[in-house]
């Protein structure tokens, strides 16, 4: 019984130090406005364009419709890292939510249609508890057009952006 409390010790020294350890602050940018997804380029952030898609309906196929042929927001980067600040309009659970789906660009505006296509993986992470969170894309993007959304969120917003 002592040669097990004996190894036990450093076992449970490691556990207590793990707890009493400070939690990691974090001192990147801030987003300037809340509700709003902002591309991360290193310390700039560039504001995603915040949009209402409209639907189109064809039987069972719902197509949601973005006006304009491109975004104004541009990445160069094919895994993009998002910040955004959950207050009022996007709650933690909506960032939580949060899908990325490639939009269709042609005749002036942008289309998807969910149901042909599955969701582009993202992680988010809360990084302080006045509700920053950090979204990450799961695999490299393609060149191209996308939509930040939420899931099951019947305004039908969405945060576009480009993939250069």
């Amino acid at each position: 019984m002592v040669a097990e409390a004996a190894m036990l010790r450093p076992l449970l020294l490691i556990m207590l130090a793990a707890i009493a350890a400070p939690a990691q602050k974090y001192d990147g940018p801030r987003p300037p406005k809340p509700d709003l997804p902002y591309l991360k380029h290193a310390d700039n952030l560039v504001p995603t364009e915040a949009v209402v898609a409209k639907e189109e309906g064809k039987g069972k196929t719902t197509t949601y419709v973005i006006d304009g042929p491109n975004s104004p927001a541009v990445t160069p980067l094919a895994s993009p890292i998002f910040l955004l600040k959950a207050e009022k309009t996007i709650t933690p659970e909506d960032v939580q939510r949060m899908e990325l789906y490639r939009l269709d660009a042609k005749g002036g505006h942008r289309t998807v249609v969910p149901t042909k296509q599955p969701p582009i993986r993202l992680e988010a992470t809360r990084l302080t508890p006045d509700q920053i969170w950090r979204l990450e894309v799961d695999e490299s993007l393609e060149p191209g057009e996308y939509s930040l959304t939420i899931a099951e969120d019947a305004s039908n917003r969405a945060w576009c952006f480009r993939v250069r």
